[in-house]
């Protein structure tokens, strides 16, 4: 099984345990799910989210 799989049932697993009533708990679930599909992706090496977060500057 894949990283980019695993973090998205990762993320769903979140979202079901958070997501009890209501749409916006669904929308909610649905963020966990991209953000753990993301996380897997760039753990696979197919995404590159370096530039999305803050790091040291060689300068």
């Amino acid at each position: 099984m894949s990283y980019s799989a695993v973090g998205l049932f990762a993320g769903l697993l979140l979202a079901l345990i958070t997501a009890t009533a209501g749409f916006a708990w669904f929308l909610l679930a649905v963020l966990f799910a991209a953000v753990g599909y993301a996380v897997g992706a760039h753990l696979e090496g197919r995404v590159n989210l370096t530039g999305l977060v803050p790091g040291r500057s060689r300068g």
